[in-house]
């Protein structure tokens, strides 16, 4: 047996004594493998188990997933810092890719069994099995590998929903992207160009600004190594971004007003350098009538979730067809289920460039019609 794999009953959120969380009333609930959490921590805290299988209830669809992908928010979950929505699954895993195995009452589109699907969710997605509502499932582009599909839902609709939802980029704007080889930057630099503007970027390395460059960065800045406020005013003749997308915070906040244009947007969407501030921030972002926004997407209704799903459908999935494709999802690597605590691992080191996809299937990759 696999060292991930152990037998034992599975937990609720913030209750680390054993509890059966799936109460059964009958011996001959149909299981899936799904990977638990019982006590917040690192990697080796993930165990892979048998749990029930869930139920679709009245609008959601039951997948059958083939693949899943990491997003930073389930790094902080496993420590116990960012625990699901009310109500959703404990189970990590914010969008996955896979087929139409059951469907539930009342729904209201003519989704199929074997359709293949994507879908946001606000947890379940690291388990063979996830119950969706059916507004927030997607058609997988015929082009598109499952991997590539599961690399999908969170980043590009968050990526989305930062330029378009809450910024409201227009046309010839520059937007400075941070950490623009991460999953949701690799996604940002190419909706940038989609909606006509300009993209530059920072990352941590030379091979991470080669990668946002093939994909339409104009310019890039290794944060590391070089002052990208100098960078990004030498870019924009001294005027500056006129938006910031930002998952950093509290290390950044003078080097973001320092870049900002006067009546720039800085979209506060992490806080991977820290909470806190320290300085005259209010001062310094007064001055240049700048607007502060931030922006979570796993907290909103789901009525907004569906809105969004449907605008994205809408303006973008359809340049991920065609010949040449517009747009790609960046896949940095691929592990197997029972290897989830080698793709925290390598998440957490920040090597990924683009997405780290877990296959919960054994992958035949290639597109069907």
């Amino acid at each position: 047996m696999h060292p991930i794999h152990q037998t034992g009953r599975f937990l609720l959120r913030n209750t680390y004594k054993a509890t059966f969380r799936y109460t059964c009333r009958s011996g001959f609930a149909k299981m899936m493998q799904a990977v638990c959490v019982d006590v917040p921590g690192g990697p080796e805290n993930l165990l892979l188990r048998s749990v029930p299988r869930p139920q679709p209830k009245d609008g959601h669809v039951l997948i059958k997933v083939h693949a899943a992908a990491l997003n930073r928010a389930d790094l902080l979950q496993r420590r116990g810092l960012y625990p699901p929505p009310p109500g959703e699954s404990d189970i990590m895993g914010l969008e996955v890719a896979g087929t139409v195995d059951t469907l539930g009452p009342a729904l209201r589109r003519p989704w199929k069994p074997d359709d293949r699907v994507m879908a946001l969710l606000s947890g379940g997605g690291y388990a063979e099995y996830v119950s969706v509502p059916e507004e927030l499932l997607m058609a997988v582009p015929s082009d598109l590998t499952f991997s590539q599909a599961a690399a999908i839902p969170e980043a590009w609709l968050t990526a989305f929903q930062l330029l378009h939802f809450i910024a409201q980029v227009k046309e010839g704007e520059v937007v400075l992207v941070h950490a623009a080889a991460s999953g949701v930057g690799t996604a940002a630099v190419q909706l940038v160009r989609l909606l006509g503007a300009v993209p530059v970027v920072t990352a941590g390395s030379r091979e991470k600004l080669r990668v946002a460059e093939k994909l339409g960065a104009a310019a890039g800045f290794n944060y590391k190594e070089e002052n990208f406020v100098q960078g990004v005013h030498d870019f924009t003749g001294g005027r500056g971004a006129d938006v910031i997308l930002d998952c950093i915070g509290g290390c950044n906040w003078e080097k973001n007003v320092g870049s900002l244009a006067v009546d720039g947007r800085w979209v506060l969407y992490g806080t991977m350098g820290g909470r806190s501030v320290e300085g005259d921030l209010l001062g310094r972002l007064l001055s240049k009538r700048g607007h502060l926004l931030s922006s979570l997407l796993r907290s909103r209704s789901r009525q907004y979730k569906a809105d969004l799903v449907k605008a994205f459908s809408h303006r973008v999935l359809p340049h991920f067809s065609g010949q040449p494709a517009s747009l790609r999802p960046v896949i940095d690597s691929t592990y197997r289920l029972e290897d989830i605590a080698e793709a925290h691992r390598h998440m957490e080191a920040n090597r990924n460039t683009g997405k780290i996809v877990i296959n919960v299937l054994p992958q035949n990759e290639e597109p069907t019609d």
